[in-house]
């Protein structure tokens, strides 16, 4: 499959509130990003070490984007209102869809996170979240067009073999390592169950967004 720009063409422009790595926000978010990044070098300098090429595929682009994946992390967050249990099942269906890939040559690098991070956790939000967006909103948050995410979700989806459920010893699993491997002195909560419970997992309350974020001047609903 041939690369993409993966840049200008993302549609992330740089602004006063994502040019700098996150340094506040839920435990989740910070230990999820620290282990992403971290990957990423590790598996970018054994390539360069190597000398081997990593197979591209339909989530790389033909150079990294603007923003880090601190960065793209943060707006996903921001604008989307998710809980951060969503975050976690994204990171266990980015291990799955890499599992699935490993005969193929396919390492995370800063060439294709960005998209697998925005399919995974679209996919995640729209399996945990009481209600989420379409989408269309869920592209402009990640800087693809809608047609480019409809086809990322379902080679996804077929990579992984729509395993989507999640079990609690899975999520537990998960946030153990998550804890272990990200940032100092990092705790996960932890839901009660896997099933269709979203932000309530964490704050308590069923209470919902009542409007549409507005993104880089636009506001988008979810329909």
């Amino acid at each position: 499959m041939s690369s993409r720009s993966s840049s200008s063409d993302m549609g992330l422009l740089d602004n006063n509130n994502e040019t700098n790595p996150i340094s506040q926000g839920p435990s989740t978010i910070l230990a999820i990003v620290s282990v992403l990044g971290k990957a990423v070098r590790k598996n970018e300098m054994l390539l360069k070490a190597s000398k081997k090429k990593d197979k591209v595929t339909s989530f790389h682009g033909s150079k990294a984007p603007a923003l880090s994946i601190q960065q793209y992390v943060q707006r996903i967050f921001r604008y989307t209102d998710a809980s951060p249990s969503s975050f976690v099942v994204s990171y266990i269906y980015i291990e799955r869809y890499l599992h699935h890939q490993k005969d193929a040559a396919t390492f995370l690098t800063s060439l294709s996170i960005h998209r697998l991070v925005i399919t995974a956790f679209m996919l995640a939000a729209k399996y945990l979240e009481d209600e989420c967006f379409n989408n269309a909103y869920y592209a402009k948050v990640g800087g693809v067009t809608t047609q480019e995410l409809n086809k990322l979700e379902m080679e996804f989806l077929v990579a992984v073999d729509f395993r989507l459920h999640v079990d609690v010893e899975t999520f537990d699993k998960y946030c153990l390592k998550l804890e272990a491997e990200g940032r100092e002195k990092c705790q996960i909560q932890r839901p009660i169950k896997i099933s269709g419970i979203g932000r309530r997992w964490l704050t308590g309350t069923d209470s919902q967004p009542n409007h549409s974020p507005t993104i880089a001047g636009s506001a988008c609903r979810a329909m």
